[in-house]
């Protein structure tokens, strides 16, 4: 709550300092996680990457990092949470578009090194925009099935069962996420055959779904501390006992 404050020793009057209450919450430090990791892949998503034979994008490593966040949002504080934080991530993407946009539209200098800069940039954040399209209508989907599944589970069997849901869950969201978002961001990577459309779809969808299944041991041991640490969580469970 507030401190009380005086403008000066010789005022009859004071006045007083409102602040609204932070509280005890993790969730806010895990929304700003998401949406960090959301803007961040935006950026990466925008190139593309052949290692081998497989066909990926330079944010492949960090995207399965928002479904984990995602996890656990929605199994400490619920779906209602989990949309919010979703929307967030992705209002704060698209105001990074608009300052992408703007930062292309400022003129620049007119030297040599001004012009190649200023093409530069043309060519790594122009396009980044489609991407965050692309990942607006996959992770919307894909995580709000995700969100879905883990709190429709968690009805049926309480706080039993959070492997289970975690491994149910990333696999439903994946799958759809990964389809929607690289038949978008396809031919923002110059992906034109469906062979190569294949590639970057099953290597996407695997990879994700590898990564997160083999995270779910520490993802649950993560969403069990928090539950120990969050006053509002253990409260909850008083209610209900």
């Amino acid at each position: 709550m507030g401190e009380n404050t005086t403008d000066s020793p010789n005022t009859k009057s004071s006045s007083k300092a409102a602040y609204a209450t932070r509280g005890n919450s993790h969730y806010d430090l895990l929304s700003a996680l998401m949406a960090v990791v959301v803007v961040i892949s935006g950026i990466g998503a925008a190139k593309g990457v052949t290692v081998g034979f497989v066909i990926t994008d330079a944010a492949f490593f960090l995207f399965p990092l928002a479904y984990i966040l995602g996890d656990i949002i929605t199994e400490l504080y619920g779906p209602r949470a989990a949309r919010r934080a979703i929307l967030t991530s992705f209002a704060l993407n698209i105001f990074a578009v608009l300052c992408y946009a703007i930062i292309i539209w400022l003129p620049g200098f007119n030297d040599d090194y001004g012009i190649a800069k200023q093409n530069a940039l043309e060519l790594a954040i122009g396009p980044v925009w489609q991407i965050v399209l692309a990942s607006l209508c996959g992770f919307l989907a894909g995580q709000t099935l995700n969100s879905f599944i883990v709190s429709r589970m968690k009805r049926r069997t309480g706080e039993p069962g959070v492997i289970a849901r975690l491994f149910t869950s990333s696999g439903m969201g994946e799958l759809v996420d990964t389809i929607i978002f690289c038949t978008i961001a396809a031919p923002v990577l110059g992906i034109t055959t469906v062979g190569q459309w294949l590639n970057y779809t099953a290597f996407g969808f695997l990879y994700k779904v590898i990564v997160q299944y083999a995270a779910i041991p520490v993802t649950a041991y993560v969403i069990a501390r928090l539950k120990k640490a969050e006053p509002s969580y253990q409260e909850a469970l008083t209610r209900i006992a």
